[in-house]
């Protein structure tokens, strides 16, 4: 009989590697980041000062954590293995982003991407190494699964009115906290209140839910543990009341595609399990949805903490009726089941059968709560929601709008894409109608905008390759020794498959989830030697070489940024509260230092300064608002309140030539915009009248041809929103306005279309006859009537009654010689 080993010995029979100080270190310091990152509003990749700053402590936190990395692994990093290249390819992903800044339609927006991108690099390739260390993958699953439930626990919190409690644990180091308040954490919309958690958009919460649902399933079934049991199915009511509570359509039809998905990776006996722990906990949920749903209603209106406790009271007593449940199935049902369906999951296919039963149990289900009046038992916004799910419903037809939309942008920039942002900079120009919506609603088509054809293959290779690897790797060898690559490929699957409709990818957190997971498949997956040498010191050390340079630049870039987003910052708030030209242009310079061309900069500063000059009449204002605007624009073309800007500076000098050509040059970049068709119009009416004052004809033509052009136009698109599906919503107003067809109308007349004035001018008749713009529209009208040999009695009664005097008028116009 041997004797025990204890002590350094014990550890080396039982082949546990000892992890040095400085990787636990790292792992502690990667493990805050990721709990930082999240309440940052999951560092949203929006175009305003409000959001860059996290953006950039995030670039910088994520490059020191590289170093680190690369003066801990450097001995280790090899080029033996095919994951090995894997991760060599990652730097491919930011390297695609910097070779789009080259074309990029917005250099801001770019920079950012790439600064993304970049972090994205730096997870996967840090968490690859980590991950593959068995005792530091634990630690990170564990960490995720804490940090998620958090999550979970302060939006329901956040439902239940406790939004000051839960704004005093996260204000100490979260950005959006308010007064005390996690800004829209349950947000308001048509629907009615949604909870969103710390993402303030709700079906972005939901595809976070839907992940962490089928991990928390995951992890029970597989918790050897009572305790691991207990709480992983304790969390499973909350998540799911948490997904009803978003409203998410996309949440709801989405989730039993990946559901079916994840099943086939699974024994039958397996299968059993999850659908039993999820029917448990969706029953529990359900029955507790409708009066968790009201109370959350009227506690978001007047607080009470009767409501509060009686909320928390069906929430927990649910959560604890289905954690024992959880456990009773665990600790007699599942060792029953893999001892009857052992042998069953040995044969070939047979996983197959149950997940094909599911999509029938499912389609049932389905058809009950959208096609008949089952749908009752839910609270009244869900059975809404739920009866509003078909093709022809106004969000499914956006959607497909935006994305024919998207097409017409990849054509026109195939090859390395338009930059990051491209979209948001772009779609105004391709749109199909003037939807509002700097978001395609689809990861993969804005990927393949902002990077083109090169980069999207680039990217859809790296994920493809590593979901292949992992999925061969998984059918090939024992299921069990794989289960914490699959724990991240349900991360990684449930977010890329929900982002095929939404933009849960613009929040640089859910993108670190995935980079995360496939970093965690990588680990595991099917790595076989490479052929070639590409293990030589000149290839490894050459990589790392660029690898720290970059990283190094990055760093260096995103401590540049970070003080110029501080400085621009501190000028957004000094403009409510200041009134020294001085305190607030400082900053605003500072911001502009090292960011010439970023545009709220930019744009605070050009205002100001044109402000000062108004009072003080002092050029050198006016001068640096000019040299402000056209450096920005330089970089940002498609920028709209840039160009607004230089309009006022023309208009600030007179120069009314100059505002007109900035309305006409721009035309085709904001086709859907009303507001910018009419200035056009408006100023090419005005210098077309110049012109025919003084009798320059050329001029008078072309000012009028532009007019009249933009006129068409605008009439086409309202004939054009004529067409779209009686179900989907038209957008942003677009229609002819009185003023436009006040001014399109004389220019008609002007040039001789009397038939087509009259028409025109009658588009924006009013019945307010008190109103001097609305008898000026008549009195045209009238005029192009008459011209014609015609008249409208009515209103010509009306303009009378309103003004005598308007008679003679009318026939001065007719008897004006154009």
């Amino acid at each position: 009989m041997s004797k025990p080993v204890y002590g350094k010995n014990a550890l080396q029979s039982r082949n546990v590697e000892k992890i040095p100080s400085p990787v636990w270190a790292m792992v502690v310091a990667f493990i805050l980041f990721l709990l930082w990152t999240p309440f940052q509003v999951g560092l949203f990749n929006g175009q305003m000062v409000d959001f860059e700053k996290p953006l950039y402590v995030s670039a910088l936190l994520s490059a020191l954590m590289m170093l680190v990395w690369v003066g801990l692994y450097y001995k280790k990093f090899k080029l033996e293995q095919q994951s090995d290249l894997v991760v060599a390819a990652a730097l491919l992903l930011p390297i695609t982003y910097a070779l789009s800044l080259f074309v990029a339609v917005s250099h801001y927006m770019a920079m950012n991407m790439l600064f993304i991108q970049s972090m994205y690099a730096a997870v996967f390739i840090i968490t690859f190494y980590l991950l593959k260390q068995k005792q530091l993958n634990v630690v990170i699953q564990n960490a995720l699964l804490a940090i998620a439930y958090f999550i979970v626990g302060f939006g329901l919190l956040n439902w239940l009115g406790g939004a000051k409690v839960a704004g005093a644990l996260v204000g100490w180091f979260s950005n959006t906290v308010s007064n005390g308040k996690y800004l829209d954490a349950v947000m308001t919309d048509s629907n009615g209140l949604r909870l969103t958690s710390i993402f303030q958009y709700a079906n972005t919460y939901a595809a976070f839910l839907m992940a962490f649902l089928f991990v928390a399933v995951f992890a029970l079934i597989r918790s050897r543990k009572w305790y691991g049991t207990l709480t992983h199915g304790f969390i499973l009511v909350p998540i799911i009341v948490s997904i009803l509570l978003t409203l998410s359509r996309g949440g709801l039809v989405l989730l039993p595609v990946v559901f079916i998905l994840l099943l086939l990776f699974l024994k039958p006996a397996q299968q059993i399990l999850w659908i039993l722990h999820l029917g448990i906990a969706g029953i529990a949920s359900v029955i507790i949805a409708s009066p968790v749903t009201n109370l959350g209603t009227e506690l978001n209106t007047k607080f009470s903490s009767s409501a509060a406790l009686k909320g928390w009271g069906y929430l927990l007593g649910a959560s604890l009726l289905v954690a024992g449940l959880s456990w009773v199935v665990q600790r007699f049902v599942a060792p029953w089941l893999n001892e009857k369906l052992g042998n069953w999951g040995s044969r070939k296919l047979t996983g197959l059968w149950i997940p094909l039963g599911s999509v029938a149990l499912i389609g049932m289900v389905a058809f009950l709560l959208v096609g008949t009046s089952a749908r009752s038992i839910l609270p009244a916004n869900m059975e809404t929601r739920l009866e509003n799910i078909n093709f022809n419903q106004h969000s499914v037809l956006e959607r497909f709008t935006f994305y024919k939309d998207a097409l017409k942008v990849v054509k026109d920039y195939p090859i390395l894409g338009a930059g990051g942002g491209g979209w948001a900079s772009l779609y105004e120009q391709y749109q199909n109608n003037p939807y509002t919506s700097r978001q395609v609603h689809n990861f993969f088509l804005q990927y393949l905008i902002e990077v083109g054809i090169l980069g999207f293959i680039v990217f859809m290779s790296f994920i493809l390759y590593i979901f292949y690897k992992y999925i061969r790797s998984y059918i090939k060898r024992d299921k069990n020794d794989f289960d914490n690559g699959f724990f991240y490929l349900i991360i990684a699957l449930s977010i890329l498959v929900h982002s095929l409709l939404d933009f849960n990818m613009s929040y640089a957190f859910m993108g670190i989830l995935v980079f995360l997971g496939l970093a965690g498949m990588a680990a595991v997956m099917d790595s076989k030697p490479l052929k070639r040498n590409w293990n030589q010191n000149g290839i490894r050390m050459g990589y790392l070489a660029v690898l720290t340079v970059g990283t190094a630049f990055l760093l260096f870039l995103s401590i540049s940024y970070l003080g110029s987003s501080s400085a621009a910052a501190k000028a957004k708030n000094l403009l409510g509260v200041s009134q020294s030209y001085e305190e607030i242009k400082e900053p605003l310079v500072k911001a502009l230092k090292n960011r010439p061309s970023h545009p709220e900069s930019a744009a605070y500063l050009s205002s100001i300064d044109q402000q000062v000059f108004s009072q003080t009449q002092d050029e050198q204002y006016l001068n640096e608002s000019y040299n402000t605007l056209v450096r920005a624009l330089k970089d940002e073309p498609y920028n709209k309140n840039l160009l607004t800007q230089l309009v006022s500076y023309y208009d600030l000098k007179s120069q009314n030539d100059l505002s007109y050509a900035i309305y006409r040059d721009n035309a085709d970049k904001f086709n859907w915009d009303i507001e910018w068709y009419e200035a056009l119009i408006s100023r090419s009416y005005s210098l077309g009248h110049e012109a025919y004052a003084q009798k320059n004809e050329a001029k008078e033509k072309e000012y009028f041809t532009t007019g009249l052009n933009a006129y068409t136009h605008v009439e086409a698109g309202v004939e054009h929103l004529k067409t779209l599906p009686p179900e989907q919503l038209q957008g942003r107003p677009f229609a002819i306005t009185p003023t436009m067809a006040l001014n399109a109308g004389k220019m008609q007349l002007m040039s001789g279309q009397g038939e087509a004035a009259a028409k025109t001018l009658k588009l924006g008749l009013s019945e307010d006859y008190t109103d001097l713009n609305n008898r000026e529209i008549a009195r045209w009208y009238l005029a192009a009537l008459k011209s014609g040999g015609g008249q409208d009695q009515a209103v010509y009664d009306l303009l009378i009654a309103a003004e005598p005097l308007e008679a003679k008028q009318i026939d001065e116009i007719v008897n004006q010689k154009y």
